[in-house]
């Protein structure tokens, strides 16, 4: 009788664990599922970047998801924004594994576990969302273009949102901390990698970079000046106004410890069409810009609407930001002023600039290199960045000369600064004649 007893009581304890576990590991209906291969026919209609591509079932309008290439046997997973109706290039707005190309006869697979998994012919995981057993029962691609995996409870156990590449859609979101906290450039047009730019949230800022650590521009946003006021994320939104149909595109800010009614922005032009069928790239040339769709109709479907380094000039004559401060404007070395890049500067004197305008390595040999200097000139980095101060020109020279990655420096006798570069690319031609770049050259 003891003996069954405590049977008995192992036996209600077990169930009252086992009726406590959480129970993630629901299964896929089977009509959810799917299996996709990479084989067949090629699509016909014209997409960004020119490739070839094979469009997949998933669509909701005007969204499609695709197998595409620049490169032979190179395949990219992307959502293709656009229609076969409005015979203009279709858009890619969101990838999967940029850098991780699959082959052909890959596979694109929603599992029975809930893993929606991308893998190559021979078994090869190129991507997958890693959301095996944790409660998945549906896959869908919402009007905003995110694609989602939902639990029973419509709840979102992983969206694209939350890994952007290059581009951001209306609705999505940057954040400090978390993330996604960048967007990052395509290398190139045929070579589907990751580029040297990045557009960045900060605490205090949006800033872009090229290659990680020099910073061509910044935001100022007032609000943040105060202390202990930091921008917790920014959202890609259509922001209202008192006027009405007078809305614009924003990239807006949440602040911590601002004011309940602080939404300081990047403000991203006026919107046209009334759609919210918008996104903001960050293009393989560091240029962030706008694009906004119009459905249903018959060619023109997109517009640019914003560009950040463009030629704009407002009401008051005021340029916005020079496309001068693009660091391959002139290419490997070259003069910009007013967007144009108009001199090769060389020891002996400014020359016509080609794309084959460059610099020569000065080489780490003591005494083996000099510099010349170039008046009301500044580098890339300069216009965002504060250098070192106080500084004597002769101690900034000594920095460079010491540092055989060091290709010249940048001084402004005016206020004592001092900015080391180790990439030259684009200079930009400046009135103010105390701005110096002394740029490094080797001895004959």
């Amino acid at each position: 009788m003891v003996a069954n007893y405590y049977t008995f009581l192992s036996f209600i304890l077990f169930l009252f664990l086992f009726r406590s576990l959480p129970i993630s590991d629901a299964v896929v209906p089977a009509n959810e599922t799917f299996h996709y291969v990479n084989q067949g026919d090629f699509g016909t209609f014209e997409s960004e970047y020119a490739p070839t591509y094979r469009p997949l079932p998933p669509f909701t309008f005007p969204f499609q998801l695709c197998f595409y290439n620049t490169t032979p046997n190179a395949y990219t997973l992307a959502l293709r924004m656009g229609t076969r109706r409005d015979q203009t290039v279709m858009r890619w707005v969101w990838e999967a594994n940029r850098g991780k190309p699959i082959r052909e006869n890959a596979t694109f697979s929603l599992l029975s576990n809930g893993n929606l998994v991308l893998a190559d012919a021979n078994g090869r995981i190129a991507w997958q969302t890693n959301t095996a057993n944790k409660g998945v029962v549906g896959f869908a691609i919402l009007s905003d273009g995110n694609i989602v995996l939902r639990d029973s409870k419509g709840k979102f156990v992983w969206q694209s949102f939350d890994s952007p590449t290059d581009t951001l859609l209306v609705g999505q979101t940057l954040s400090v901390r978390g993330g996604p906290f960048k967007l990052v450039s395509r290398e190139s047009v045929t070579n589907n990698i990751n580029g040297v730019y990045s557009f960045v949230i900060e605490p205090k800022r949006f800033a872009l970079y090229y290659k990680n650590n020099m910073r061509y521009w910044s935001s100022t946003f007032p609000e943040l000046t105060r202390q202990n006021v930091t921008i917790i994320n920014a959202t890609l939104v259509i922001q209202e106004t008192e006027y009405e149909e007078n809305y614009f595109h924003a990239l807006r800010c949440n602040l911590q410890n601002g004011q309940f009614f602080e939404f300081p922005s990047l403000d991203l032009g006026q919107i046209r069409y009334n759609s919210s069928l918008s996104y903001l790239r960050l293009g393989i040339d560091g240029n962030l810009r706008l694009f906004t769709y119009r459905a249903n109709v018959r060619g023109n479907a997109w517009s640019l609407l914003y560009t950040l380094f463009d030629r704009r000039v407002n009401e008051n004559g005021m340029v916005f930001e020079d496309e001068c401060q693009l660091p391959n404007r002139c290419g490997k070395f070259g003069l910009c002023e007013d967007s144009q890049c108009v001199g090769c500067p060389k020891p002996n004197g400014v020359f016509a600039w080609s794309k084959d305008c460059d610099t020569k390595s000065p080489g780490c040999k003591a005494g083996g290199f000099t510099y010349y200097v170039l008046k009301g000139v500044d580098h890339f980095t300069v216009k965002y960045t504060t250098g070192t101060r106080p500084e004597k020109r002769s101690d900034c020279e000594s920095k460079c000369t010491k540092d055989c990655k060091c290709m010249g420096y940048f001084y402004h006798t005016d206020k004592s600064r001092c900015w080391i570069a180790n990439e030259l690319k684009t200079l930009t031609r400046v009135a103010n004649s105390t701005h110096l770049a002394y740029i490094k050259t080797p001895n004959k």
